[in-house]
């Protein structure tokens, strides 16, 4: 086949997928009553690459394998231990350790990438494949910096490609009757937001850890640390407990509050806050008295509170958020033996009219108390459903209409803005941690935590506490970059 030929029918093969849908198409390479009912013709496939293939990657290929529409062919993995499962699930999909060296031998091959890496390498490796058109379904938290989100934001626009968040919570149904309840009227305008998780569940408010350890052979760290700072190997941070580290993770707030605060971000009428404070708790030092502020860690636990004004101009909304075991005030409408939320966490509205409760992903939502629940049945359901509550198959449907015709609950458009709001909280974390070079003793880390951070969304700025704005943006160890 001469190169022109070939060239034309790859360019074919992409059309396909970005014009037409298994379900709306009105053709198929191949007639489906030729190769019989339920069969997919291998071109009507959607090929997607798993940038992370253990953990979490897994499962999400596993969801993602589940659609007749969709061919696992390439996987990605800095650390061969954790790819074990996925290749073998996939045994035909080529298998690579660095996702810039799959970008490149198979971008003629992919149409979609999965990425489930650590969150300091959420963003690089997604704006990677986004720059070569492909569709992209990138873990939460979206990323690790404010910075990475408004950048992956920008891109899905510029590079035209599906996108979506993995906060599956987004794509169910607790959410969109949540805001049937609250359009109903049944709360009335809500005023207050709560927010709560159990999480941390890794180690957290500790020291750096210390020792010389060989690398693992099937570990390749240098590819693992990506845009990390340069460290010696240390067996702490693999394969989960990355999460408790900043280099790495975003902590209890990064892990679940993509969950959690989804539905007060996607029926409230909010975008970007204005301020963030904390509380946070860390370890006592080991001979001390006072607690030690560990500057790596992510705190034991920790209080947020952030202010939004509100994008209808009607003054501003509160939210907070807990972890570490911490929780808000009961609500005095909840009975003693009632359930406040379940083990991962839960939300609370608070309105002028009433309260609603939902647990983590918001489900179950219900009014407070529970006995007002009978109105809540006779709220009719006037916004679409995600069949299935799908958050996968959504994506993979949308991937196979193309860009701006199908639709994702978390596009990046909308995960983005979220994600930095999200962030906004780690901002005030970090800033509460900040050891001032210019004080010494036990003092000089302390009298940040009670400062209330202003923000500047539009030039993603805190305005009066310079320190802070470190953490917007992170310095990429050499070789690593994020441009669009």
């Amino acid at each position: 086949m001469s190169q022109k030929l070939k060239s034309k029918s790859k360019g074919s093969r992409r059309k396909f997928l970005r014009n037409a849908s298994l379900a709306a198409a009105g053709y198929f390479i191949v007639p489906r009553h030729v190769l019989g009912k339920g069969f997919v013709a291998p071109s009507d496939k959607l090929n997607i690459a798993g940038i992370g293939a253990g953990g979490k990657g897994e499962s999400d290929l596993t969801s993602f394998a589940k659609s007749p529409n969709v061919n696992i062919v390439a996987l990605v993995d800095v650390d061969d231990r954790q790819a074990v499962k996925s290749k073998q699930n996939f045994p035909k999909a080529k298998y690579y350790k660095d996702f810039r060296e799959m970008l490149a031998k198979e971008k003629n091959n992919i149409d979609a990438c999965s990425i489930s890496t650590p969150d300091h390498t959420h963003a690089v490796a997604t704006l990677a494949a986004m720059q070569l058109g492909k569709h992209v379904y990138t873990q939460k938290p979206l990323t690790h910096d404010i910075y990475e989100a408004r950048i992956l934001a920008q891109a899905a626009k510029k590079y035209k490609v599906v996108t979506q968040m993995g906060n599956q919570g987004g794509s169910g149904d607790g959410v969109r009757r949540m805001k049937e309840i609250y359009d109903a009227g049944l709360i009335g305008d809500i005023v207050e937001a709560q927010a709560w998780t159990n999480r941390p569940i890794w180690p957290q408010g500790i020291a750096k850890p210390t020792g010389n350890f060989p690398i693992p052979a099937e570990l390749d760290w240098n590819l693992w640390l990506g845009t990390a700072p340069q460290e010696n190997f240390n067996p702490a941070y693999l394969p989960f407990n990355w999460r408790g580290w900043w280099n790495y993770g975003t902590g209890a707030l990064g892990d679940m509050a993509c969950h959690i605060m989804d539905p007060i971000y996607r029926i409230l009428p909010i975008d970007y806050p204005s301020s963030a404070e904390c509380s946070i708790a860390n370890q006592y030092a080991a001979g001390m008295n006072q607690p030690a502020n560990y500057i790596d860690s992510c705190p034991v636990a920790s209080i947020i509170h952030l202010e939004y004004p509100r994008k209808d101009k009607k003054g501003t909304l509160k939210v907070s958020w807990y972890d570490g075991g911490l929780l808000p005030k009961r609500p005095d409408e909840l009975l003693p033996e009632e359930e406040f939320g379940n083990w991962d966490g839960g939300v609370l509205f608070i309105g002028t009219k009433g309260k609603l409760l939902a647990d983590c992903y918001g489900a179950k939502p219900r009014l407070l108390p529970l006995s007002k629940n009978d109105s809540a049945k006779a709220v009719k359901e006037t916004i679409k459903r995600v069949p299935d509550e799908n958050h996968y198959l959504q994506w993979v449907n949308a991937c196979m209409l193309g860009y701006g015709k199908g639709e994702t609950s978390s596009n990046f458009e909308y995960a983005g803005p979220f994600t930095e709001s999200i962030l906004m909280g780690n901002l005030a974390i970090r800033s509460a941690l900040y050891q001032d070079p210019s004080v010494s003793g036990w003092g000089k880390n302390s009298f940040t935590g009670r400062k209330k951070l202003l923000w500047d969304a539009k030039n993603m700025k805190i305005t009066n506490f310079e320190p802070a704005n470190q953490f917007v943006k992170r310095q990429y160890r050499d070789g690593w970059s994020l441009s669009l």
